[in-house]
Parts: C-alpha cells; sequence; structure tokens
C-alpha cells in the first residue's frame, strides 16, 4: 500500500494559498501533505518563499484530518537544532499529532543567507547528524547541554512537548545519507526512485520504517500549456542534488538551465490531463519500495482544477496501482 500526498510549494504561492490549497487537498482525499522550506525559490518565475513555519502553524489550524510535514527542513545553518526542535514541538500540538518532522543537508540558495558560507557535503552531513542527535534529546524532554563539532547548546529544554513527538524522517541521496536516516530517522526522504537508497536505508537500522518521495507532475487540459509552464518554473529539477545543492541563487538557477528545452522537461515531467502518464511517473517508486509519495503540481495558480481532477480521476487511478 502506498499513500499519496499533496506537496505545498513555498515556492509557487503566497502564504494564505497555500493553506487554502491544503485544505483543499484534504477535502480531495490526499492521504498526507508536506511542505518545502525555502527562502528563496528556484527561479525568479515561481516568485514565492513564504516562511515555512507559519504556514504550516495556519495549515494546523485549517485543517482537521491531513498529516504535515517538512520537506525539508535543514537545521544547521539558517536555523540552530534547539530551534528546530521547539518549532516542531509545537507543530505537533497544533495539529494534534499529525506532524513529521523532515530534515535534510541543505542547499546554498537557502543557507547562504545568514552569512556562515557553505560547508563541503561531507561536513553538511556530520552537521546533519549532530543536528539529529540534538534534536531527539531535546524531544525526550531532557536539559540539553552540548558542546560538539558543529553545535553548542546550553541547558536548553522544551516546555511544550506532545506526549508523542514528532516522527524524525531524514533526506537521502548517498552511502552517508542513508547511514544517518537508518540509526538516526524513523523514517526516509528521497526525490530519487532508487531502491538501492532503500536498501542502504534498511541495512543501517531503516528496516520496516517508512520511505517518502515525491514526483513533479503538471496538470493541464491543454498539454502545451503544461508543457510551457513545468519548463518555466521547474526545469532546476533535472540539475541533480550535487549541482542544486551548490548554486546560490535564482540566477544560478536560471543561468544553469539555459539550455533546457520544453521537450526535455516533458520526458522527465508528465504534463497534460493524461492519467496513464501521471500513473506511470509513480510506479518507479511503487516498484523500488517507496511507501509514500507526494506529488507537486507545478503551478501555483493551478492548484484549484488540478484539485478537482486529481479527487475525480487522479487518486482513484494511483489507488488501483497501489492496489495492484
Amino acid at each position: 500500500m502506498v499513500d499519496i500526498g499533496y506537496t505545498m510549494m513555498t515556492e509557487h504561492a503566497g502564504p494564505r494559498d497555500l493553506v487554502d490549497q491544503v485544505v483543499g487537498a484534504e477535502r480531495a482525499g490526499f492521504d498526507f501533505s508536506v511542505t518545502s522550506d525555502h527562502y528563496f525559490p528556484w527561479l525568479d518565475s515561481q516568485g514565492h518563499a513564504p516562511y515555512a513555519w507559519s504556514v504550516l502553524g495556519a495549515a494546523a489550524q485549517a485543517t482537521t484530518r491531513i498529516p504535515l510535514m517538512t520537506y525539508v527542513t535543514c537545521p544547521t545553518t539558517r536555523y540552530h537544532p534547539a530551534i528546530v526542535a521547539q518549532k516542531a514541538a509545537t507543530m505537533q500540538l497544533l495539529s494534534e499529532g499529525r506532524f513529521r518532522l523532515g530534515l535534510g543537508s541543505g542547499e546554498n540558495l537557502n543557507e547562504h543567507v545568514v552569512g556562515q558560507g557553505w560547508p563541503t557535503a561531507p561536513v553538511r552531513l556530520e552537521m546533519l547528524e549532530e543536528a539529529v542527535e540534538i534534536i531527539r534529546a531535546l524531544f525526550a524532554g531532557e536539559v540539553v547541554s552540548h558542546h560538539g563539532n558543529h553545535f553548542d547548546v546550553e541547558k536548553a529544554k522544551l516546555w511544550d512537548l506532545p506526549d508523542t513527538p514528532p516522527p524524525i524522517g531524514v533526506a537521502v541521496s548517498g552511502k552517508r545519507s542513508c547511514e544517518i536516516a537508518g540509526h538516526l530517522a524513523d523514517l526516509m526522504i528521497s526525490t530519487e526512485p532508487k531502491s538501492e537508497l532503500i536498501d542502504a536505508f534498511e541495512r543501517h537500522g531503516g528496516a520496516g520504517k517508512p520511505r517518502v518521495g515525491q514526483v513533479p507532475v503538471c496538470f493541464d487540459t491543454d498539454r502545451d500549456a503544461a508543457i510551457a509552464r513545468a519548463h518555466d518554473q521547474f526545469r532546476w529539477f533535472g540539475g541533480g542534488w550535487k549541482v542544486n545543492s551548490e548554486l546560490p541563487g535564482p540566477d544560478s538557477f536560471a543561468g544553469a538551465t539555459q539550455f533546457v528545452r520544453p521537450e526535455d522537461v516533458a520526458d522527465s515531467i508528465p504534463c497534460g490531463d493524461d492519467v496513464d502518464m501521471f500513473v506511470e511517473a509513480v510506479r518507479p517508486y511503487v516498484e523500488a519500495g517507496f511507501t509514500e509519495v507526494a506529488l507537486v503540481q507545478v503551478g501555483g495558480d493551478q492548484q484549484e482544477p488540478y484539485l478537482d481532477w486529481a479527487e475525480r480521476k487522479l487518486l482513484p487511478a494511483l489507488r488501483e496501482l497501489r492496489a495492484g
């Protein structure tokens, strides 16, 4: 069984619209939701980057059933891990147990704004591991003093702590991140349908834990319009994590993708209203062993027609896929 999720893309819409959209996703029958947590959009044409945690707090009050999750928060540079722990605990209380804390090693795009430089990938993973350990200790109700290689915490304690702390997810893309996720996380997060990532996660302690993937899609009854919109706003997606995590701003993403053609995007992102095409985009995640897949509908002003279509046609088709 694979759960199908909805993505609140903070790069595609302002805060009030994002809350309205997740309310619509709950009404349409999506099984869960995830939220990006960025300071910048990848491309200027996306046009937005509100504070994800304020949006999540509002979403927790506006919805009643749908689970909420960061996908993902970087707890190492722009945010200190002790503050991430406090935010996540508060979200778990506001949502009455519907929140999961998705964490990752971050992108230069968002973390450079605090002026601390951008560490190498191995150092970023060291920082992530230390941050998760701090958050875990605070979730356990401890008074935490920590003086590590990357972070200092002095007599911190969470005073508003839910009975059940938020499950922690860690984003993976290679061997080291799978190791961290396997022994420290409650679930695995990835944007690549690679069974070898799941295998590595399970070898390091992740056996039986949820695996959450994500797929961009672009619904429109006019396929050419969908392809044009996906190219305009989401052509960065094909750059790969090793490249995308290093680029410092929208201008860099625009330059790196200047030769990507609309047909290139259409080859990797399902565009239009062919249900079978969307189902085939999700299928590799199902076959790789993912337990949950969140869909990203490209285009902030296209969420309402997409949600209507998803409720009537797409979600029933995807439930047939997972039932099979």
